[in-house]
């Protein structure tokens, strides 16, 4: 585990010392926090929450947001509020997290798997996007894969032209970095391996104030008040007046998320210098290994994929990583492969989606890293390139 000082003295890490995807930094700071929440004696939907709702919101140029206990309750919490339900399609990544799939399916909806654009652009493709659109779609969910932020103006455009609900996945998104969020509404991750964390976490914006309402309410059961309103203003009593689910967050995360928010705007921009150096380098060493958006502009870099080429088994390159102590894993095994998901759905064609799964690596990134923890993944991936 890094603290916050790691950033300010460079410290290479040694080889014998595995060297992570991503690690979170959490330090005295986080500790003062969650120590100040256990000594007030309110551990859940407090003050804490609120403050935290309103300075990710201030952080990202909205009128408000509202804390959720997951990224996955965030989606599911926007599928309920826009009426998504039994009949309706939603058209979907399969290069994604299996939480946006199923956010769909527990609305009782039908998601309609779309396909990546390319390797080079691993975003959800609007031309395959037009061609998968029926009477019945409700809504496409992008998601903005790494941190890279899909066209705002080409999906704006998209829906607006077939009515439908724009919602973004923005679990690899989270800061003033990504722009403008221009969705209906935007569900973002605090989970532990993100750019800032609560440990499980999650948090919704959305455009209309009222459907930002109603989903406020149905965190919390359906509940009219909540225990810190009533004890405030002396309420014995509440009312149900929705099906509501337990998807609220609390004190202690919230206090955490304060902490992480005001240092994200720092750790972001260590992250775009590593993931400049890393394309720098990877272009002189690795040529014949592919790094995405080469062209973007607008990134969080929350995670760096490559994609190796088709004559490089990808399992032996992790596995020589892993025998230098460099980690490296697989965003995403895509979700229409999954066995449940299969049975479920039919089965989708996503070639691109398919042929850039099988050969994507993602190596380490994450602010607790040094230039020279860069140049030795880089140099030690080149070497094991050369093994044939």
């Amino acid at each position: 585990m890094h603290t916050d000082t790691d950033l300010l003295e460079p410290q290479a890490k040694l080889p014998d010392a595995m060297m992570l995807v991503g690690e979170p930094i959490l330090g005295e700071d986080e500790k003062a926090a969650l120590a100040a929440v256990i000594d007030s004696g309110w551990i859940t939907m407090g003050a804490q929450v609120r403050a935290f709702e309103q300075a990710f919101a201030g952080e990202h140029g909205v009128a408000d947001a509202v804390a959720v206990n997951s990224c996955t309750a965030a989606l599911h919490l926007i599928m309920e509020a826009f009426g998504i339900g039994p009949g309706d399609e939603v058209l979907v990544p399969s290069l994604t997290f299996v939480a946006t799939v199923n956010s769909v399916l527990y609305a009782g909806a039908r998601p309609v798997f779309v396909d990546i654009e390319s390797a080079e652009v691993p975003i959800l493709s609007l031309a395959d996007a037009a061609r998968k659109i029926t009477a019945n779609t409700k809504a496409v969910v992008i998601m903005h894969y790494g941190g890279y932020i899909a066209d705002a103006e080409a999906w704006t455009d998209f829906a607006r032209s077939f009515n439908l609900r724009l919602i973004e996945d923005s679990a690899h998104a989270v800061g003033a970095a990504r722009g403008e969020i221009y969705g209906d509404a935007a569900a973002f991750s605090f989970f532990g391996n993100k750019n800032m964390t609560t440990a499980e976490g999650g948090m919704i914006t959305a455009r209309d104030p009222n459907t930002l309402d109603w989903m406020r309410q149905a965190r919390g059961h359906g509940m009219t008040t909540g225990t810190t309103q009533r004890l405030r203003d002396g309420s014995i009593s509440y009312d149900v007046t929705m099906l509501g689910y337990n998807y609220r967050m609390d004190e202690l995360r919230a206090a955490i998320g304060l902490v992480q928010l005001s240092k994200l705007g720092r750790w972001i921009s260590k992250r775009t210098a590593l993931a400049k150096l890393y394309r720098s380098l990877l272009a002189e060493d690795c040529p014949s290994v592919l790094m995405p958006f080469e062209a973007w502009t607008t990134s969080t870099h929350h995670i760096l994929p490559i994609v190796l080429p088709p004559e490089v088994e990808p399992r032996r390159i992790a596995d020589e990583l892993r025998a230098r102590r460099i980690q490296t894993t697989n965003h995403y095994p895509p979700t229409h492969l999954f066995s449940w998901h299969g049975k479920l759905l039919p089965r989708a064609r996503l070639p691109r989606t398919e042929d850039f799964a099988a050969r994507e690596l993602t190596l380490p990134l994450h602010p607790g890293l040094q230039e020279e923890d860069v140049r030795y993944v880089v140099r030690t991936l080149a070497e094991s390139l050369d093994n044939k």
